[in-house]
C-alpha cells in the first residue's frame, strides 16, 4: 500500500485526514495505519468487494443527460472522511440553530411579515423568489415548522474553517445514500469499527418516522406515506429504500384522493384508506394541479386545500421553498440575529448581492475569479466558476449579469478542502463537501456527519452526483482519548 501513498500530496489545501504529504491528523492515524499497512492486492479487492455490494444491493443513481437517462451505479469510495467529535458538537448547534430561524423566518413571510417589514429584507427580494407561493399566505404548520428535512450543504476553506454553501429546503435527497456508504463501509472494512469510537447513523429512519408523526399530533398512530414522481426519477431508489426503512406506504400522485370530506386516502384493494402525513418528494409546481401546474400529473388534485384545512401535513411544506434561494441565502445570519438574538455559529460564505449596483461592478470586474450562482438553480447546473471556465463562458455571464443582477449572487472561489480518495493506481487528494441533515418538527435531529460528496476528477470542484460525482463515508469520532483537536 505504500506506494500507493508515496506521491500523495494535499498541497494548499486542508486536508481532512492529514496535516501534509506525511502526516495524519490525530483523529485519523488509527484509520490511516491501518490502510497503509494493508498489502495492495488486499485493498484492491476490497474496492472491488465495495462496488459488487453496491451492485447486488440495487444502490443505483440517475444521471439526465442529452444521450437520455443514465441509470448508473452509485459512486462510493472507500476511504471513510473522518471528522473529530468535539467540532461536530459545535456544528450541530451551528445547522440547529440555523434551521430554526429559517423556519421562523418562512413563517413571518406568509403571516406577519415582520422581517419586511423591519427593513432587514427587500420585498421585491421575496416576492420574485421562484420558491414563493402567495397560495401559502396565513398557513401556520405544526409546530411552526415549514422545512422538516433539510439538507444543508458544508464547505471547508484553505484555513480549515466550516462554511455553510446553500440550505436546500425543498426536496433534499442524499440520506439514503449516506445510509448505504456506512453499510458498504461495515461490510467491506468492518474491523476498521473496532478500531475507534464511530456515531452510528442508522438510527435516522427512526428519527424521521417519529418526525413525521409529530406533524400529526391528535392521531396516535398516523397513517403515513411518502409521495414519489415514480421510477423514473434520480432519486427514486431513496425514496423506495426511506418508505421501506421508515414504515411509510411509497405511493404515486395517482394511489392518492381528495375525498368529499376534505381528507386525503390512499386508494386501496380493500377500499379508501385515510392518510394524516405525506413526505413528499415532488416540487410544489406538480403537487396540487389545482392550484400550481394544471398539467401535472404527478400531484393530487385539492390537497393544498386539504393541507390548508389541517386535513392532513405535508413536509416539507408547501412554500418552503422561499428559502432555498440563493438570493435568500445571503441574509440567513440576519435572520439568525433577528429571530433568535443570536450570532451565527456557522458562518456563510461571503456573497456579493448583484442587485446591488456597488457589489455588481465589483463582480464585474473580478468574474474570472468568481463563483456566479443563479437564485433557484440546483445540482450545480446555470453557474459560473470563473478559475475554471474559458472566456467565452464568462462574457456570457457578464451579459446575464447586466441583464438581470436581481436573478445572481457571487462568491469567492473557495479553496475547498480535500481528502485521500483511491483513484485506480494511486491514492490522490480531492475535493470534498458535506451534507448533514437536519429534521425539524416537535424536535431537531442532526445526522452525525452526512452525505460526504466527492469531485472525482482531479482538480474539478464540482461534486454533485448528476455531475459525476462521487461520495464517502463519514465518520464522527470520538476524540475525547486522542487530547485535544486539531
Amino acid at each position: 500500500m505504500m506506494q500507493l501513498w508515496r506521491d500523495y500530496d494535499p498541497g494548499e489545501f486542508y486536508d481532512e485526514l492529514m496535516y501534509d504529504q506525511h502526516q495524519p491528523r490525530h483523529f485519523s492515524y488509527k484509520l490511516l495505519d491501518y490502510l497503509k499497512s494493508m498489502r495492495k492486492e488486499a485493498f484492491e479487492q476490497r474496492i472491488v468487494d465495495s462496488e459488487l455490494e453496491i451492485l447486488e444491493r440495487g444502490i443505483t443513481f440517475t444521471v439526465y443527460s442529452d444521450a437520455g437517462n443514465i441509470d448508473r451505479a452509485w459512486p462510493f469510495d472507500i476511504i471513510p472522511r473522518i471528522i473529530p467529535k468535539r467540532e461536530w458538537d459545535c456544528t450541530e448547534k451551528g445547522l440547529v440553530q440555523r434551521i430554526r430561524a429559517l423556519n421562523m423566518f418562512i413563517n413571518d413571510i406568509y403571516n406577519e411579515g415582520n422581517f419586511i417589514r423591519d427593513g432587514l429584507i427587500p420585498e421585491e427580494v421575496v416576492l420574485q423568489s421562484k420558491g414563493y407561493r402567495p397560495q401559502c399566505k396565513g398557513m401556520q404548520p405544526a409546530h411552526g415548522v415549514w422545512a422538516h428535512i433539510c439538507g444543508s450543504d458544508l464547505v471547508r476553506d484553505d484555513n480549515g474553517t466550516m462554511y455553510v454553501l446553500e440550505d436546500n429546503l425543498r426536496v433534499p435527497s442524499g440520506v439514503a445514500y449516506m445510509l448505504e456508504n456506512r453499510k458498504t463501509t461495515k461490510r467491506v472494512l468492518p474491523e476498521l469499527f473496532k478500531l475507534l469510537h464511530i456515531s452510528p447513523v442508522n438510527d435516522y429512519p427512526s428519527h424521521l418516522s417519529a418526525m413525521l408523526a409529530s406533524l400529526a399530533p391528535d392521531i396516535a398512530q398516523p397513517n403515513m406515506v411518502l409521495l414519489t414522481p415514480g421510477i423514473y426519477n434520480s432519486a427514486y431508489f431513496e425514496h423506495a429504500a426511506l418508505a421501506q426503512q421508515a414504515g411509510l406506504t411509497l405511493l404515486e400522485g395517482a394511489d392518492l384522493t381528495v375525498a368529499n370530506d376534505g381528507y386525503v386516502y390512499m386508494k386501496t384493494i380493500h377500499g379508501l384508506e385515510r392518510v394524516d402525513v405525506i413526505y413528499r418528494r415532488i416540487d410544489d409546481d406538480f403537487i396540487d394541479p389545482l392550484v400550481f401546474r394544471e398539467d401535472s400529473t404527478l400531484g393530487i388534485p385539492g390537497i393544498m386545500q386539504a393541507w390548508r384545512d389541517g386535513k392532513v401535513a405535508i413536509a416539507n411544506a408547501p412554500g418552503c421553498g422561499v428559502a432555498d434561494d440563493k438570493v435568500i441565502y445571503a441574509y440567513v445570519p440576519a435572520m439568525i440575529r433577528y429571530y433568535l438574538n443570536e450570532e451565527p455559529l456557522l458562518p456563510n460564505v461571503p456573497t456579493w448581492m448583484c442587485r446591488d449596483p456597488d457589489q455588481l461592478q465589483h463582480v464585474l470586474d473580478h468574474l474570472p475569479e468568481l463563483v456566479v450562482k443563479p437564485a433557484n438553480e440546483s445540482g450545480g447546473y446555470g453557474m459560473l466558476v470563473g478559475p475554471h471556465s474559458s472566456e467565452e463562458k464568462i462574457e456570457e455571464f457578464r451579459q446575464l449579469l447586466i441583464a438581470d443582477p436581481n436573478n445572481y449572487i457571487a462568491q469567492p472561489t473557495l479553496k475547498l478542502s480535500v481528502s485521500p480518495t483511491s483513484c485506480g493506481d494511486h491514492i490522490a487528494p480531492r475535493h470534498v463537501d458535506l451534507r448533514p441533515f437536519i429534521l425539524s418538527g416537535k424536535d431537531n435531529y442532526v445526522t452525525p456527519g452526512g452525505l460526504t460528496r466527492v469531485a472525482l476528477v482531479k482538480g474539478s470542484l464540482v461534486v454533485n452526483s448528476s455531475q459525476g460525482g462521487g461520495s464517502k463515508d463519514t465518520w464522527i469520532v470520538d476524540d475525547s482519548y486522542f487530547g485535544g483537536l486539531s
